[in-house]
């Protein structure tokens, strides 16, 4: 594209899936908002991870031989070639450490960031039968899940959202669905309390965020650029969502520090504190977090607030105050 922000031709590259598709629109209009005579083409780009449909979505990169970023390697490939000039992502599956020659321009207004229960009877979590069959492609909603209720069948899923939904309905083995709340929402599927998906209903319930920790960069729309592309670095920065910012960077600092890949159980959130004690305005983040390891039934969790300047060493004083538990809300001040 242009050298100068806002200028000429910029062209996105994005997943197919119907809300990656969805999030590629969104990016498109607050570029255009942004930038009334930005020219915006889209390509879309078919990933490792979409195309490997056959194995558990952990076992995946080592299957395919691929790195890490298997929902982001063949976008990056582009970029690198300057075929497009962003690659639009959910945040939470870019990995916390991007490779040399790329950047994370912006991020867009983050949505709720719960995972919710799909359930084809009433009664959410506490309602599931023992031994009943929930479903999910994510090692840290499984190790969270299998915490909370030991006595669950936990079962690996693959397929879009619609697809999910679908299988949940019609398979007659699978009592329940774990899904992010940010995708059923962009996609329009959630309503209060049902998720309606192809003529069908279900039930729908918000899990507390408190104990059932999202991924980190969960409900977050990323923009990545070449890192030496100033154009596209200035366009992008443009719709960049300061708030939504700062939280994700401190979420990704604690990964890196932990050492986290996607296939890591391990969930992080931020959270700005909005007031303090007298009601004033502030600027401080809160940080909470729960790592699972192998052989322990038991997470790794925490809590901590500061600065949410200082995502470096809120997320150092987090990994440092880990202890072993159930709720993350214990505070290392």
């Amino acid at each position: 594209m242009s050298e100068k922000a806002g200028q000429g031709t910029i062209v996105l590259g994005t997943r197919g899936s119907a809300l990656a598709l969805v999030q590629a629109g969104m990016v498109e209009e607050a570029l255009r908002r942004a930038w009334p005579g930005l020219e915006i083409e889209r390509r879309i780009i078919r990933t490792t991870g979409d195309q490997r449909t056959d194995v558990p979505l952990s076992e995946v990169a080592q299957v395919a031989q691929v790195d890490k970023g298997i929902f982001i390697k063949e976008l990056e490939l582009a970029l690198e070639a300057g075929e497009i000039d962003v690659a639009v992502h959910s945040l939470k599956d870019v990995p916390s450490v991007l490779e040399e020659g790329f950047a994370i321009a912006a991020v867009l207004p983050r949505a709720a960031v719960r995972d919710v229960l799909v359930t084809t009877e009433e009664g959410g979590l506490g309602g599931l039968r023992k031994g009943a069959t929930v479903a999910t492609s994510s090692v840290r909603r499984r190790r969270l899940l299998e915490s909370l209720r030991p006595d669950l069948r936990v079962v690996d899923i693959r397929g879009n959202v619609p697809t999910r939904i679908r299988k949940l309905h019609e398979s007659g083995e699978i009592d329940g669905l774990l899904l992010a709340q940010a995708g059923l929402a962009r996609l329009g599927l959630l309503g209060d309390g049902l998720v309606e998906s192809e003529g069908k209903e279900a039930y729908a319930e918000e899990l507390d965020e408190k104990i059932f920790v999202p991924a980190g960069g969960q409900g977050a729309v990323a923009l990545e650029t070449r890192a030496g592309d100033d154009g596209a670095l200035a366009t992008c920065e443009a719709v960049n969502d300061a708030e939504s910012m700062l939280t994700v960077r401190a979420e990704r600092s604690f990964l890196t520090l932990l050492g986290a890949g996607c296939d890591t159980p391990v969930g992080v959130n931020g959270t700005m504190i909005r007031q303090d004690d007298q009601g004033g305005e502030t600027g401080d983040l809160l940080l909470r977090a729960v790592v699972f390891e192998d052989g322990e039934p038991e997470p790794l969790v925490g809590e901590v607030s500061g600065a949410g300047e200082d995502s470096e060493g809120l997320a150092a004083r987090l990994l440092a105050g880990l202890v072993r538990g159930n709720e993350p809300g214990r505070k290392n001040q």
